[in-house]
């Protein structure tokens, strides 16, 4: 499932006319670089949950042939229903095993191979570096379990493969994920990874900005795929 709902009101004005998940950034919307790389990695069905302006990414995007999956889209109401609002709305879509959720608006070089989750896992996140912007993170890791605190914390990257245990229980309509995690985290439901490759946040106008000139300096204007060398860009 790609997560493109939000409003992206840290982006406005470019978001007023445009939904987030459309800017670009080396030649090719936030959204294409995800879709092509969950193709790379194997995935072949996707679900995109959109809101604001969500026709514009629907009309983009189409059925996803072109790039070589299936896409079906789920029409949320304006204001949207948040990361686990939107999920528990569509977890009869996605079926009864894991799965893997992930952000629009972030650009990272993860391979999106799926984890082991073992029965007693309900949900597994990537964890980056602390970007300038986000200095006291998210989360800590105990191994390879995520822990609510620790003398090492990590940002929460907006990738996680999740089992629909975890939404189930959820009643319909606007819920956030923080609340959901934290829970499961605090029973020791949550594995996690600590990734060091590049990852960035493209919430801002000028994180775009830089993320546009590294692709298209390491990559070239029109295919947007990452070259060897492109390095984290954490722009305040």
């Amino acid at each position: 499932m790609i997560l493109a709902a939000g409003r992206g009101e840290r982006m406005r004005p470019l978001t007023d006319h445009t939904p987030k998940p459309l800017l670009e950034a080396g030649g090719a919307a936030l959204i294409e670089h995800g879709i092509r790389r969950l193709h790379a990695a194997g995935y072949q069905e996707i679900v995109i949950n959109v809101a604001h302006l969500g026709e514009r990414i629907v009309e983009r995007i189409g059925d996803g042939s072109r790039f070589g999956v299936g896409i079906r889209y789920s029409r949320e109401p304006a204001g949207a229903l948040e990361t686990a609002g939107g999920i528990r709305e569509v977890l009869d879509w996605l079926g009864p095993g894991p799965f893997l959720a992930i952000n629009a608006d972030i650009w990272c070089d993860h391979p999106l191979t799926p984890p082991a989750l073992g029965d007693e896992t309900l949900a597994h996140l990537v964890l980056v570096d602390n970007p300038a912007h986000h200095p006291a993170g998210d989360f800590a890791l105990n191994g390879s379990r995520v822990a609510l605190a620790g003398t090492r914390r990590y940002t929460f990257s907006g990738i996680g493969w999740y089992r629909p245990e975890l939404f189930a229980a959820l009643p319909r309509g606007r819920s956030p994920l923080a609340p959901v995690l934290r829970s499961a985290i605090a029973a020791g439901a949550v594995g996690g990874e600590h990734y060091r490759g590049t990852w960035v946040d493209v919430g801002t106008p000028e994180r775009l900005r830089a993320l546009d000139v590294a692709l298209r300096t390491e990559a070239g204007p029109t295919d947007g795929q990452k070259k060897p060398g492109l390095r984290r860009v954490n722009a305040p």
